[in-house]
């Protein structure tokens, strides 16, 4: 862009109209960070998130969605959904996994399972549901990779009676979540759901599993769960699509169905609109 269009840009914006100028300031959503505590048996921590709350709250409480990164840490993918979402009227927390560990995420500094960051999920759950301006019956959670994981986990109820309390999120989103390791290894379980809605959306070029694993994956579970639970592939797509940094290989021990090897993280920028198009239509349905 040359000086004389970035000039009319911003002649562009100090004139606005102001209705045009309110219109464009009450879209925006308020924006805060905040500290959640995180108990177990074993340690405490402060787990720290954005939380987004809609300008136009006219029907409170309103909906949520909690944002669950993946291995790299929070990055473009959350806010890129979280936009989409609060411009429907749904409040989004955005949580970092790894900062209250001191971990800068990674294949080589991140916890040794998901499973252990489970406890940080439950509790970010409970902090939306008990907190006055949200609808604790609609709150639903979105993760990528790492995050997709706790999505599907948290669509059981083997790991949600670990909470000790009623919440249960209300729909489940899971990007690119390894399904190679459901109902395989220790620990996946993934059957007896809650009865949430479950949607996987998954690429055909990702190094973590096959074509097919995900779906292979649902045939075999209960056919009393398989109900709830839908797949969106797409071709030509990697591991974190949405993921709108610069392509990135990694090496990663989950990878190639668990042999390891290198991950190639690739942006597409149009199968992205394609994914957030279903994640909103997704949530739209499930809370309006």
């Amino acid at each position: 862009m040359n000086k004389l269009s970035i000039l009319i840009v911003l002649l562009s914006i100090l004139f606005l109209s102001p209705t045009l100028a309110k219109k464009l300031t009450n879209d925006l959503p308020s924006i805060y960070y905040v500290s959640i505590p995180v108990q177990t048996e074993d340690a405490q921590w402060q787990l720290s998130g954005q939380y987004r709350l809609p300008k136009n709250q006219s029907n409170l409480p309103v909906p949520a969605v909690l944002i669950l990164h993946s291995t790299s840490g929070v990055d473009s993918t959350g806010s890129f959904y979280a936009k989409a979402l609060n411009k429907m009227g749904i409040a989004t927390l955005e949580v970092d996994l790894w900062g209250a560990r001191g971990m800068q995420g990674g294949s080589e500094d991140r916890p040794a399972l998901p499973q252990e960051t489970l406890p940080d999920t439950f509790a970010a759950l409970q902090y939306l549901a008990t907190r006055d301006e949200i609808d604790q019956n609609r709150i639903g959670v979105i993760g990528f990779s790492w995050g997709g994981v706790l999505s599907m986990l948290t669509a059981t109820e083997h790991y949600m009676a670990m909470t000790g309390n009623e919440y249960r999120f209300a729909g489940h989103v899971a990007h690119y979540p390894v399904c190679w390791v459901y109902n395989l290894l220790p620990g996946f379980d993934f059957e007896n759901l809650t009865g949430a809605p479950v949607m996987i959306q998954t690429g055909e070029l990702d190094d973590y599993d096959l074509v097919d694993t995900c779906e292979l994956m649902v045939n075999q579970i209960p056919e009393v769960d398989q109900q709830f639970v839908k797949i969106n592939s797409y071709k030509n797509a990697y591991h974190a699509w949405d993921r709108l940094e610069p392509e990135w290989v990694v090496e990663d021990p989950f990878s190639h169905l668990g042999q390891g090897g290198e991950v190639t993280l690739s942006p597409n920028r149009a199968i992205a609109r394609k994914s957030k198009r279903k994640v909103v239509a997704f949530f739209n349905k499930l809370f309006f």
